[in-house]
């Protein structure tokens, strides 16, 4: 659906500052909304919010619904009296521009299972009925993720399809049992699930009353290890026996990559999911809209035709492409749940199928600037050839901050934006492309806080590239300066994306 002219800043919660090693839900995630009220912004853009393995990426999650437990706030957990100063009273010297992520897990879960623990001991009858009816409401995933996540923690963190044969394959009795043994771990995994909700919930609420909607990220595939492929097998693309990926996700072979990309994720059974009236999906995106306003959905190419690589293939280079029911999974979206606020990140190899799949729902397209000065006047990425329902950034979390793009960026490149420019103004290349979006006609733009702070390469969340390293960022709880409030809030009053006066 098209959406009114209007702008907005891309930020992931780990990003803010924080005293706990890695940003949260507490006080700063509040100070961030009043800068996007002040500076007449009206969206909020995250990653995928779901709780990171291997890599701390926001795209390889143990489950599609639940929340992070880094993102919770400690704070907020001793203002509801589950935890006292005197627990915080040793906390190490965390880095203030980048997380840890292993100094802050070996910090923040012995809080989180002290809160749990004291929960348990001391909730009050209201309490214990809202932890009750949010079990209950949560019940379509939360059952099955907080027995997934008691199990990975009594397997040493080992895959579910290496566990035991009877627990891996979910056979009932099984299942009974795990469960019983396992009762107090899924307890504390529930309790997790129940703050974290209630803590975003709380932070969403204080954005919508601000007038800022949040943008929130539904990556099209979900880890192999993770409780959804554990408890849905027959909607993936598994091998029965050793319940490994048979049919792997990737894109194949282009101009970046003489091998592809293989992601590893199983691709979904899509004829399954068909017979099942795409259940599973519309429970996922029931579950996201319980916190976000708008669904970026990513790698959307992917719901049109998908790429598949046979197991045992070592690159992508050898995969096919199939076709995939993506316009009767939105026909039935959109049937069961209404016309929902979807964007499409639509980047990559865009064929008119694909094009015309997002054209049908009215879903806007994305527009990179940094990929606009690469080619001749025929390439889309250049404002004059936008049309109005698209989403304009400078950059999205996989690409380079603007500075450390432009410092690398070829001469051409760099030619044809001094020419597109006139010049490179005294505020720099990166607000330079910020007016240059905020300027077009694209409904919307969205621009990363480290363009907004004219950061260079170091700050930079994603290297795709690279398996490690990757979403550290932080930024300065003193970097929000007036003078960036000051020409944020003009600059986007001057380009009419301010909020309409009532």
């Amino acid at each position: 659906m098209p959406f009114p002219r209007s702008s907005g800043i891309l930020l992931h919660p780990t990003s803010f500052p924080s005293r706990f090693g890695i940003g949260d839900l507490g006080l700063e995630a509040y100070r961030f909304i009043d800068f996007l009220r002040e500076t007449y912004q009206q969206y909020w853009q995250v990653l995928p919010l779901g709780p990171t393995g291997y890599g701390n990426s926001p795209y390889a999650s143990y489950s599609a619904m639940a929340g992070n437990p880094l993102l919770i706030s400690p704070e907020k957990l001793r203002d509801q009296g589950m935890l006292s100063d005197e627990d915080f009273a040793n906390l190490p010297e965390f880095p203030i521009e980048k997380v840890d992520y292993e100094w802050v897990v070996q910090t923040k879960l012995p809080l989180l299972k002290k809160a749990s623990e004291n929960f348990q001991a001391n909730a009050t009858p209201l309490q214990q009925q809202q932890f009750a009816g949010f079990c209950d409401s949560k019940a379509y995933w939360l059952d099955d993720f907080a027995l997934y996540m008691a199990l990975k923690d009594a397997y040493g963190g080992t895959s579910w399809y290496t566990w035991d044969q009877a627990v891996a394959k979910r056979q009932p009795e099984a299942i009974e049992q795990v469960r019983r043994q396992l009762n107090a771990e899924i307890f504390y995994h529930k309790f997790i699930q129940f703050e974290f909700f209630r803590q975003w919930s709380e932070v969403k609420t204080y954005a919508n009353m601000s007038g800022v909607q949040i943008i929130g990220d539904i990556p099209i595939y979900v880890a192999h290890d993770s409780a959804d492929v554990w408890a849905n097998p027959d909607i993936f693309c598994l091998d029965e026996q050793t319940g490994e990926a048979a049919l792997m996700a990737g894109v194949p072979p282009d101009y970046f990559s003489a091998t592809g990309q293989l992601w590893g994720n199983p691709v979904y059974n899509w004829e399954e999911l068909q017979k099942q009236d795409f259940k599973w999906w519309l429970g996922r995106f029931e579950a996201i809209l319980d916190y976000v306003d708008v669904i970026r959905i990513d790698h959307f190419r992917g719901f049109e035709a998908y790429w598949a690589v046979k197991k045992g293939e070592q690159t992508a280079i050898n995969g096919e492409w199939i076709k995939a029911p993506g316009e009767r999974l939105f026909e039935v979206i959109k049937e069961k749940l209404g016309k929902l606020p979807i964007m499409a990140e639509d980047l990559g190899e865009i064929t008119p199928e694909v094009e015309a799949l997002r054209d049908k729902f009215e879903f806007p397209g994305m527009k990179i600037l940094q990929f606009a000065f690469s080619a001749d006047a025929g390439n889309p990425f250049l404002p004059f050839n936008f049309e109005r329902n698209f989403i304009v950034y400078t950059g999205t979390h996989d690409n380079d901050t603007s500075l450390g793009w432009f410092n690398q960026a070829t001469d051409y490149e760099k030619q044809n934006l001094m020419l597109y420019l006139g010049c490179i103004s005294s505020d720099g290349v990166a607000w330079d492309l910020i007016r240059l979006a905020l300027t077009s006609v694209a409904n919307q733009a969205i621009i990363p806080l480290q363009d907004i702070l004219n950061l260079d390469t170091q700050s930079r969340m994603n290297f795709p590239s690279k398996a490690e390293g990757n979403w550290e960022w932080r930024y300065q709880d003193q970097a929000l300066t007036q003078e960036i409030r000051h020409r944020l809030k003009v600059l986007t009053q001057l380009c009419g994306r301010a909020p309409q006066q009532k």
